[in-house]
């Protein structure tokens, strides 16, 4: 695993074209968020996408898949996203949730059968700059530790847990370790709390 020392107040924009070319060859990366760290892949890569579900033992046909997205306009180009729900994304973003939309059909054939998608949009420039770069979203799942099971919020743990699945990581330092708040707006006209995290809805 290749490290890069990154700082979100003065972002290096050379180690991000960087992460974003691992993206583009198909590989997984490592990149901190708002909450935990985060392993990813390009959500347009359906053979990146499944190599990160088997990584994470992740059923894509029974489990939800989020992605990370630089803006609610990148987030509208793959999820169906109302009026109602647009003001929501807007108060809320960006910020600790996991908005539940229904997805649009420009996501790849392994999202086909499934109804919705996960939206994050980070108070994190690094994970935004990725997307941003990328120019869609990234496929993310929680980091996990091999030792203890429970998220990762140190990227020494990272590099211990994933060292021969991830090909580049961006370190940022400690991540404050709080989940995301997941809300469902497959009806915006009524909201529903799924999980309690760190966004306050």
């Amino acid at each position: 695993m290749k490290v890069l020392r990154i700082f979100p107040s003065n972002i290096n924009p050379r180690f991000i074209a960087e992460a974003v070319e691992a993206l583009t060859d198909g590989e997984l990366i490592a990149y901190p968020t708002d909450t935990f760290y985060a392993i990813g892949c390009d959500a347009l890569n359906n053979q990146a996408i499944e190599r990160l579900c088997r990584l994470k033992g992740i059923d894509p046909r029974k489990e939800a898949l989020s992605v990370v997205c630089a803006d609610i306009s990148q987030a509208s180009e793959y999820a169906r996203i109302d009026n109602r729900a647009f003001r929501i994304l807007k108060d809320c973003l960006p910020g600790p949730f996991t908005f539940i939309l229904s997805a649009s059909t420009t996501l790849p054939k392994v999202f086909k059968g499934r109804k919705e998608v996960g939206i994050r949009i980070p108070d994190s420039e690094v994970a935004r700059a990725i997307a941003r770069e990328l120019g869609h979203p990234v496929l993310s799942t929680t980091a996990i530790s091999s030792d203890t099971d429970v998220a990762i919020t140190d990227p020494d743990e990272v590099m211990t847990s994933y060292d021969r699945h991830v090909s580049l990581m961006l370190d940022a330092g400690e991540t404050p370790g709080i989940g995301t708040t997941v809300v469902s707006l497959l009806n915006p006209d009524e909201p529903e709390i799924v999980r309690e995290g760190a966004g306050i809805f």
